[in-house]
């Protein structure tokens, strides 16, 4: 698992490799990812937008963004967190994501963004 903290925002994720979703020989791996973004500020925030970076072990890059998350831009109090599964394909067996979260604090509209640490996709026999 990856943490980090961004103005009194707390982001972790940790993945898992799904090999009855992946086809190594056409050179498809998927994996999931489970995102816990706490509020650790004293103000309720909303995670309006979302953007990440994605990197495949072959060099190829790709860049998603858009509203939310997983369909949703929750509202999240303070002390409280938000916890959602979402997943990745890639070519190559080994990957990696980053990204950001566009957030607006509900008692002001002030928007700020909140990093998300970089994280690996590795299938775990490469680990071996």
């Amino acid at each position: 698992m990856v943490t980090a903290i961004t103005d009194g925002v707390k982001v972790s994720v940790e993945t898992i490799y799904q090999p009855e979703y992946s086809n190594p020989a056409n050179e498809h791996f998927m994996f999931a990812y489970r995102v816990e973004i706490s509020n650790l500020s004293d103000y309720p925030v909303q995670l309006m937008r979302r953007q990440w970076f994605i990197f495949d072990s072959n060099s190829s890059r790709r860049q998603i963004e858009g509203e939310g998350v997983v369909g949703l831009q929750p509202i999240i109090n303070p002390g409280e967190s938000h916890v959602y599964v979402s997943g990745c394909n890639l070519k190559t067996d080994i990957g990696s994501m980053k990204g950001t979260y566009l957030m607006k604090r509900i008692v002001d509209d002030a928007e700020f963004e909140v990093g998300i640490p970089e994280f690996q996709l590795i299938a775990p026999y490469k680990l071996n």
